[in-house]
């Protein structure tokens, strides 16, 4: 495999300033991260996609490098910026995937623009309004506790600031592998997330979630027609991912993801490489 050149771009979309990096070329697939992650999260499958594909990975409005606004972060205005960014880019038809936060995106941008996403990827995350919040906040394994928190205006900024890597940590090493996510891979999510305004962005996100709801609710009523691939990993979402994405759409298809918690694509990524390019492939 040849040697793949990250490149790192700006763009002004909807008053905000995207960061976002380009490798490879031919037909483009958009990766969408999640929190509290970058688009360096794609960093070990990137080089692959990339042998076949343009392969395009913002950092979403107000995370990584991207400019951190006080609003806007309901999924579909986060959605609309990043169609912005792939029209700007040349494109139109894409092959579209994400997690975490970034998989209600990829939806919420799958809604708005069905003829323009060829296959769906949808990564360890059920969507909101077909599931999400519907997750118990406590329970024997811990529940998502964060989301009520998170949700909280200003407390958990005030909380964690000057603590950034301890908090952050706690979530990466909820890993089934921790080692997946290295000591040096946190410096740099710690860089993005630790820099101002960085937390209080990453926390909009949940802030947003009942917005998000209604909005999916209505988005709901015509079910996607694309393609659509569903995983989660065994030691966190699992199948719950495929039941919430079978709600939403017609063609889904999905597994759990053997010895793998929520970070899909540094946890497994060569398992998680050859399913999207065996997916894409099917296009033709």
């Amino acid at each position: 495999m040849s040697e793949v050149t990250f490149a790192h771009h700006t763009a002004a979309v909807n008053n905000v300033q995207l960061h976002y990096v380009t490798a490879g070329q031919g037909d483009p697939v958009v990766l969408l991260h999640g929190w509290p992650e970058t688009w360096y999260q794609w960093r070990k499958i990137i080089p692959a996609l990339a042998q076949r594909y343009t392969v395009i990975a913002p950092d979403m409005r107000g995370l990584g490098d991207s400019s951190k606004p006080l609003v806007g972060y309901d999924k579909r205005t986060v959605a609309d910026d990043i169609y912005q960014l792939v029209r700007r880019l040349g494109f139109e038809r894409i092959f579209l995937v994400g997690h975490d936060w970034g998989g209600p995106v990829a939806y919420a941008y799958a809604c708005a623009h069905r003829q323009d996403v060829r296959r769906l990827v949808i990564l360890d995350v059920p969507i909101p309004g077909a599931g999400l919040e519907k997750i118990p906040q406590a329970s024997r394994r811990g529940g998502l506790w964060h989301i009520s928190f998170h949700g909280v205006p200003d407390l958990p900024e005030q909380l964690i600031a000057g603590r950034e890597r301890l908090y952050l940590s706690w979530f990466y090493r909820t890993a089934y592998n921790p080692s997946a996510i290295s000591e040096a891979d946190i410096d740099e999510y710690v860089r993005c997330y630790a820099s101002p305004g960085g937390m209080r962005a990453g926390f909009e996100y949940y802030r947003a979630i009942w917005d998000d709801v209604d909005h999916n609710t209505e988005n709901a009523r015509t079910k996607l027609t694309m393609p659509v691939l569903a995983m989660g990993g065994k030691y966190s979402f699992g199948k719950q991912t495929k039941r919430s994405l079978e709600a939403l759409a017609e063609d889904v298809r999905g597994e759990e993801i053997d010895e793998c918690g929520h970070w899909v694509a540094e946890e497994q990524p060569e398992y998680l490489t050859q399913k999207l390019l065996r997916f894409f492939a099917e296009e033709g």
